[in-house]
């Protein structure tokens, strides 16, 4: 009699290892232990453990994707989306999935229940949804059936036209599906809403919405020990997102979900690095205030593009502030970012994260990190955050005393805060095409919500952090408009 397959799978630890298997490339290359990579076949066993099956090593947390992928395979002929396209891109995934975070299904858009209409953003509307059924987890080889994680909450999001298939619809659910981390928002399938005939993406739900519902809703004051941990997470999706050769190219405070941690969402734009921008007469699809000025300006999107816009995204979390919220977001604004005009950064923010802030946001391309440098600052600071002795601890550790007397002093009424926004302040992605704009620069002067200017001089006189070994060239623009001309 054959022996029954038995559960060999290891007790995985999420705070030594990521969830499954990445693609190595040059560029992540000794960057955290926390990764695992496809080739090196004893950390897999580590981390995962060995099929009961095939006794090889698992590709992710109880999931063995040879095996996974001849169940999958069985099971082709039991559904069908009615569409052979998405049936073949559906199948191609199951096939090749390291992990459930990698695999898709076709829901039937019955299964649904309690369907709400959220809201409408730049490519399409967002709904949540309750799913019964659940999505597969893994399979349960004792029992020989596909565990599924049961009655949580979901999203579907549809892309406006999308009744016959786009490729923009699939470019989406393909990044999700070639970005190997846990930071990226997950999503489980395709449906299609047999009223508008409009496909669906079935993404998951973040209970804390985005960077700023998050911010708003917190009772409790958010330290600085807590937000670096979460910028290093949002800077780990980041590099994955880089590590897997592509671009965001729409990375704003609104793609940011909360979910217990943070997620990064909304990866329609996402391209590879190396894509050359077809039409430049068209213009940019972006939320302005978070554009890199070199992309204003008509230049290639590119990874240092993205960081740029991690700087932006960093002072509003930090500062708590939004960019630009009290001007209209028009080419006049444009203009000026291109001249080197940046956010307010607050006084209270400790100095090394206001440097990185500066370091990121450098209208000089070649003066901001690498996503790799940049998580790996930020995983350095998570450690030595609590060593006595470290830099980083003592300025947290004062600023922290700041931030928590004036949200205490902080009435009821301004809780969450109800911050008025320009009529012409658009938050949402939209094309973005304005001409002849200035050459990006940076500014003579950083401005600090304080009224406090903090003159910047040149690296080699003056560095702004022996720590970071910011590289900052002469900053040579006097005639930034600090006035409020363009209300």
């Amino acid at each position: 009699m054959e022996e029954k397959p038995k559960n060999l799978w290891e007790v995985f630890d999420i705070n030594k290892y990521q969830y499954h298997v990445t693609i190595s490339t040059s560029e992540s290359e000794d960057v955290d232990e926390w990764f695992v990579y496809m080739e090196d076949l004893e950390k897999r066993k580590q981390a995962y453990g060995i099929c009961g099956e095939c006794k090889e090593p698992g590709t992710g947390v109880r999931w063995c994707q040879p095996c996974n992928a001849k169940r999958f395979k069985d099971n082709f002929e039991n559904w069908t989306s009615g569409n052979k396209f998405i049936d073949e891109f559906i199948q191609q995934s199951q096939l090749n999935a390291v992990h459930h975070r990698n695999c898709l299904e076709w829901i039937s858009f019955e299964k649904f229940q309690n369907i709400t209409y959220i809201a409408e953003g730049g490519f399409g509307k967002i709904y949540s949804t309750k799913w019964p059924e659940g999505f597969i987890n893994y399979w349960d080889i004792e029992n020989q059936e596909w565990h599924r994680y049961k009655n949580y909450e979901y999203v579907l999001k549809s892309l406006k036209n999308s009744s016959n298939i786009s490729s923009d619809f699939l470019n989406e659910i393909k990044s999700h599906l070639q970005i190997y981390i846990h930071d990226i928002i997950q999503c489980y399938g395709i449906t299609q809403d047999p009223n508008t005939r409009e496909y669906m993406m079935v993404l998951e739900y973040c209970n804390d919405g985005n960077l700023r519902n998050y911010l708003n809703k917190s009772e409790n004051y958010i330290g600085y020990t807590r937000k670096i941990d979460e910028l290093q997470v949002i800077a780990r999706g980041l590099f994955e997102i880089h590590n897997a050769g592509k671009v965001h190219k729409d990375f704003h405070s609104g793609n940011i979900l909360f979910n217990s941690s943070p997620f990064i969402s909304d990866l329609g734009m996402c391209q590879p690095a190396n894509k050359e921008q077809t039409v430049k007469e068209e213009g940019i699809y972006g939320v302005l205030p978070y554009m890199a000025p070199e992309v204003l300006h008509g230049h290639q999107y590119t990874k240092a593009a993205d960081i740029y816009s991690f700087g932006i995204i960093m002072n509003e979390f930090l500062s708590e502030e939004i960019p630009f919220n009290d001007i209209p977001h028009d080419e006049f604004l444009a203009m000026k970012i291109c001249k080197g005009l940046r956010p307010k950064i607050s006084e209270d923010i400790p100095k090394l994260l206001t440097d990185l802030i500066m370091k990121c946001w450098d209208a000089e391309i070649k003066n901001r990190p690498t996503t790799k440098e940049l998580y790996l600052i930020l995983s350095d600071w998570v450690d030595e955050v609590y060593e006595e002795v470290s830099e980083i601890y003592s300025q947290v550790k004062e600023c922290n005393k700041i931030g928590e007397k004036k949200f205490k002093n902080r009435s009821n009424e301004d809780k969450p805060k109800n911050i008025q926004t320009h009529p012409q302040a658009i938050y949402t992605s939209r094309l973005i095409n304005f001409k002849n704009l200035p050459k990006p620069v940076n500014s003579t002067s950083i401005q600090i919500n304080s009224d406090v200017n903090y003159n910047i001089q040149s690296a080699s006189t003056n560095p702004i952090s022996e720590c970071l070994d910011v590289q900052l060239s002469e900053l040579g623009l006097s005639e930034i408009c600090q006035s409020d001309e363009s209300n």
